[in-house]
């Protein structure tokens, strides 16, 4: 429950210390007084929205803290899964700063705004007039009977599957739509690959063939040049081999009178050697070196085709030529593939699908379980708020494939007139109506204990009298399972409560302050005869006042 709200430096507030009790709390105070200024705040706590308006000194930062007893409430889980520090009493805080940045905090943990909501909405219910405008929502209707069935778990794990299943529906979809422009390109990837492959390509052909290609257009020049050199350098009379190796053995023989003669013998044995093995080498290239018009014309058409190739392919090399009909030959096992992944990917969705249906017949089979406890308590509550000839029915409307809420389309109908039909909510329930049967509803949540505190702002509104009375009195039952925070203007509703706040405007120096305190047993009775008969109460209304407290 809430147990501490420290508020400071928000619209009309400075700093504001409230703090509030088990049972049933009461919150009274004139119109404008600024009530809806403290729900304003509490709402920031609660993940809603916040700009630099808020900010009553615009140099100074906005907080707003709520201590709530957290308990019994089973939130371990939802810690450890945001890794934060669990403690029984735990606070969520809210700041804006003057440059209008918003920072959240649970347990001094920095968390986002979504984090703090899904927690706030844990803990805490605020129930205001534009709640009554959701009661003809269906979504909202459909959380209501969640609620009451206990259905929180198995939406949690619905949720999951369904989403899941529409992930594997779109994996599917998008399967099915790629091989269908995979199937209309196949022709194409077929052509494309099967004239590379025919082309029989290897990598280093083209510079391989550009360079016989060469040694062939001037095979005559070669074998000339080559056979010429041999000839002069190895030839019978004029050979220069033959002159070598004469000096070789000349400076041989004078290697025994002088060193020098030894180095030049030595050194022309080597280029001796070594011209005679070049010559070897040209007599090799001039004796097979030889013009062959037809190795020309194949060698010739070959790269006619690689150029040709490169150029319609936009590449400038055999190695690309080659990279891109391995590519293409992806491209068609992948289309080969696509049968197979759809199937997989069919079967999957199946079970999927299987398991939604599933989840869904459950979650349809416990909402219809309490759909007469609903009903039942729902009119009880309005006969008691004097609405005896009231009907209240839920009307499912199975729908034919499963959505996000399941395979539910629920509906309130209601009637207040004897042997009237009843019909959707939102078209025929005046605003008193509409705020009983929520009332009515709300007892249901507080007997499913599904949150610890619920604050109703003015949920009395178009009511009076002995129905407010009895409202009153309800109000105080619910608060035996939850605590109750009612902001009120009815003195019938405000003489049921435990504890009474009152929130009052005050001027000091040159601004207005909001503010609240506590009211003791002769403030209440001052105040409940000042909400009987206006600011100057009369004796018969203290009275008055002192009946209601009881």
């Amino acid at each position: 429950m809430l147990l501490e709200l420290h508020i400071s430096n928000y619209a009309l507030i400075d700093k504001l210390h409230i703090q509030f009790y088990k049972g049933f709390n009461i919150i009274t105070g004139e119109t404008g007084a600024g009530k809806s200024i403290v729900l304003g705040a509490l709402g920031l706590v609660m993940g809603q929205r916040a700009d630099l308006n808020v900010l009553q000194v615009k140099d100074r930062k906005c907080t707003v803290e709520a201590l709530f007893n957290i308990k019994d409430y089973q939130l371990q889980e939802f810690f450890e899964r945001e890794e934060l520090d669990y403690d029984d009493q735990t606070i969520l805080r809210r700041e804006i700063s003057p440059a209008g940045k918003s920072r959240a905090f649970i347990n001094d943990t920095p968390v986002t705004i979504k984090v703090l909501q899904e927690l706030a909405l844990r803990l805490i219910d605020i129930h205001s007039q534009h709640q009554n405008l959701e009661l003809g929502n269906h979504s909202f209707q459909l959380n209501l009977v969640d609620m009451v069935a206990e259905n929180g778990k198995l939406l949690v794990e619905y949720g999951k599957t369904f989403r899941a299943s529409q992930k594997q529906s779109k994996i599917l979809h998008d399967l099915q739509n790629e091989a269908e422009k995979a199937r209309a390109d196949l022709d194409y990837f077929q052509f494309q690959f099967q004239q590379l492959d025919e082309a029989k390509l290897k990598e280093n052909e083209q510079q391989e063939l550009e360079l016989e290609q060469a040694t062939l257009e001037h095979a005559e020049e070669i074998k000339t040049t080559f056979g010429q050199f041999g000839e002069d350098m190895d030839g019978e009379e004029l050979g220069l081999l033959i002159r070598l190796k004469e000096y070789v053995g000349q400076f041989g023989k004078l290697a025994e009178v002088m060193p020098k003669g030894k180095e030049v013998a030595e050194r022309l044995e080597s280029c001796y050697l070594e011209l005679k093995d070049l010559v070897a080498d040209c007599a090799d290239v001039a004796e097979r070196a030889e013009h062959d018009p037809e190795r020309i014309q194949l060698v010739s058409e070959r790269l006619d085709m690689i150029y040709a190739l490169q150029q319609k392919f936009r590449v400038g090399s055999v190695e690309e030529l080659l990279a891109l009909k391995d590519e293409y030959d992806q491209k068609i096992g992948q289309i080969a593939s696509f049968d197979d992944e759809i199937e997989d990917a069919e079967k999957n969705l199946v079970v999927l699908q299987a398991e939604v249906n599933k989840q869904a017949e459950e979650l349809s089979k416990r909402r219809n379980a309490v759909a007469g406890r609903i009903t039942g308590s729902v009119e009880e509550v309005l006969q008691k708020l004097g609405m005896v000839n009231a009907v209240f029915k839920l009307r499912f409307n199975p729908m034919e494939h499963a959505g996000p809420s399941g395979l539910d389309d629920l509906s309130f109908a209601f009637s207040a007139n004897k042997n009237g039909q009843p019909q959707d909510i939102a078209k025929i329930a005046s605003g008193g109506e509409i705020s009983r049967v929520m009332l009515a509803l709300k007892t249901l949540i507080t007997d499913s204990k599904a949150l610890p505190t619920i604050i109703f702002d003015e949920i009395d509104t178009g009511i009076s009298g002995e129905v407010a009375l009895k409202m009153g009195g309800i109000l105080k039952e619910m608060s035996a399972n939850v605590q109750i925070i009612n902001i009120t203007h009815l003195p019938q509703i405000a003489g049921k409560g435990e504890h009474h706040f009152k929130v009052y405007k005050f001027d000091e120096a040159d601004r207005t302050y909001t503010s609240i305190r506590q009211l003791g047993a002769d403030e209440r009775i001052e105040e409940l005869a000042q909400m009987l008969s206006g600011a100057n109460a009369s004796e018969t209304a203290r009275k008055t006042a002192r009946e209601l407290l009881g």
